[in-house]
């Protein structure tokens, strides 16, 4: 099993203002920066609740019929989903893993700040790709939180764009 993160940051290091709003981020993403040929290697999307509230601003649905699973503990809403291959799992990170795993899943992508917070510190994530986008905004919420040991990166590629984007992949250390 793959699993990946790919993530857009303010460049200090916000995935989103504290309420979740994520007006600094490029109008669709800014120009193409290899997302379409990430979300095309990945079997399934995971996302925690309040991505996914967020997620369902969005119009048209961003992932199109790519599976998406939203982790909630409690009920989830899905009636506004249009298109939409989504549902809905609980239970920890290696839970989430053994059952996606069970039903084919070879590529994951993880998104939104606490559940790619709570996968690190499992030790489940083997690749970050994180773009900075060209502005600060002070405060908001933070792409990493605080972990139990360090996590050591191995630096894979960085790319710069002309719209000032910086995207860089970093391999995690299995070694830990």
């Amino acid at each position: 099993m793959k699993i990946s993160v790919f993530i857009g940051t303010s460049l200090d290091g916000f995935i989103a203002r504290p309420n979740g709003d994520l007006d600094f981020l490029p109008p669709g993403g800014g120009e193409p920066h290899g997302y379409n040929e990430f979300i095309a290697s990945v079997d399934a999307i995971v996302i925690g609740r309040k991505t996914f509230e967020t997620v369902l601003t969005m119009k048209p649905w961003p992932y199109g019929d790519k599976r998406v699973v939203v982790l909630s503990s409690s009920p989830v809403d899905f009636s506004s989903v249009v298109g939409g291959a989504v549902e809905q799992m609980a239970g920890s990170p290696s839970e989430i893993v053994s059952k996606l795993a069970a039903t084919g899943a070879n590529h994951l992508y993880i998104d939104g700040g606490i559940t790619i917070q709570r996968f690190l510190r499992a030790g489940l994530i083997q690749r970050l790709i994180i773009t900075r986008v060209p502005v600060l905004i002070g405060e908001g919420i933070p792409l990493f939180g605080s972990l139990p040991h360090d996590i050591r990166l191995r630096h894979i590629a960085t790319k710069q764009y002309p719209s000032g984007l910086v995207s860089s992949e970093y391999q995690v250390d299995a070694s830990r």
